[in-house]
């Protein structure tokens, strides 16, 4: 499960997704990611998969390879349909001693099914299909208006690129350090709760001790390198919109329009 993560991994692509400014993509994740709340309609979800799956379609990255970042979730993702299956008050459909499910309990759950769903699915595709580097450009200037109140713009988008990168990076150190624990003869599979919480405390010690050796070392390379904040600082590849990009804009506003129009839909 922990090879399954896709969040914080880039798939490289020739790709029409691939090629947009990240600036774009980071402003079409959010306005997918504020559609989903927005909507409570059949209608805007339905319009919501469409384009979700064309932009999967579009990043020619393999379809498996991003659901497959779904079973990291599922305990999530059964916590949140049972809480609202069981507890949604509305009118009885089935009811059985202190079991009550109502009409609108298993419409409220159907939809934070599929809203959770997306939301990973939407987040993994900007991730897939933009470097970390140009991830950290985009951010840095997308919120380069925040400088003028004193906010370390550069500074945020910088912990937030080598957070995202560390991901991948800590999810294999796990891997390892579960094998090489298992191989000694540590059992993380049987028991209960109880004892499976137990068995993980040889393999978070390690976890840890790793994690702060990565991150010493990449202190220690940064400064090696002469890096001290983003002031005066130039890049190899400048961030400009071309024209593919404001194509792009022009979807992401019809797209949020119709939307924003299925609130006003009876149904």
């Amino acid at each position: 499960m922990l090879r399954d993560i896709t969040i914080g991994q880039y798939y490289p692509a020739p790709s029409v997704l691939h090629r947009l400014d990240p600036r774009t993509k980071l402003a079409g994740t959010m306005l997918y990611l504020l559609s989903l709340f927005m909507t409570d309609s059949v209608v805007g979800y339905a319009i919501a998969t469409v384009f979700l799956v064309s932009s999967i379609k579009l990043s020619k990255v393999p379809f498996r390879f991003i659901v497959k970042g779904l079973k990291a979730i599922i305990i999530l993702l059964v916590l949140s349909v049972s809480f609202n299956l069981f507890l949604t008050p509305g009118e009885p459909l089935f009811e059985f001693g202190f079991i009550r499910i109502t009409i609108e309990g298993i419409k409220t759950a159907g939809f934070m099914a599929i809203r959770l769903i997306y939301l990973v699915i939407g987040s993994s595709l900007m991730t897939l299909t933009t470097t970390p580097n140009a991830l950290t450009d985009g951010l840095e200037k997308s919120l380069g208006f925040m400088k003028r109140f004193g906010v370390p713009v550069h500074e945020i988008a910088m912990m937030m690129s080598i957070a995202l990168r560390f991901i991948p990076i800590l999810v294999e150190e796990t891997d390892k350090i579960m094998k090489a624990q298992t191989a000694r003869g540590a059992d993380f599979e049987s028991g209960g709760l109880v004892k499976k919480a137990k068995a993980m405390v040889p393999l978070l010690v390690p976890l840890f001790l790793s994690a702060f050796r990565r991150a010493a070392d990449l202190a220690m390379a940064m400064e090696a390198r002469c890096y001290h904040g983003g002031e005066g600082r130039t890049r190899m590849r400048p961030l400009r919109y071309g024209c593919l990009d404001k194509k792009a804009y022009i979807i992401l506003i019809i797209y949020f329009t119709a939307m924003a129009l299925t609130n006003l839909l009876p149904w």
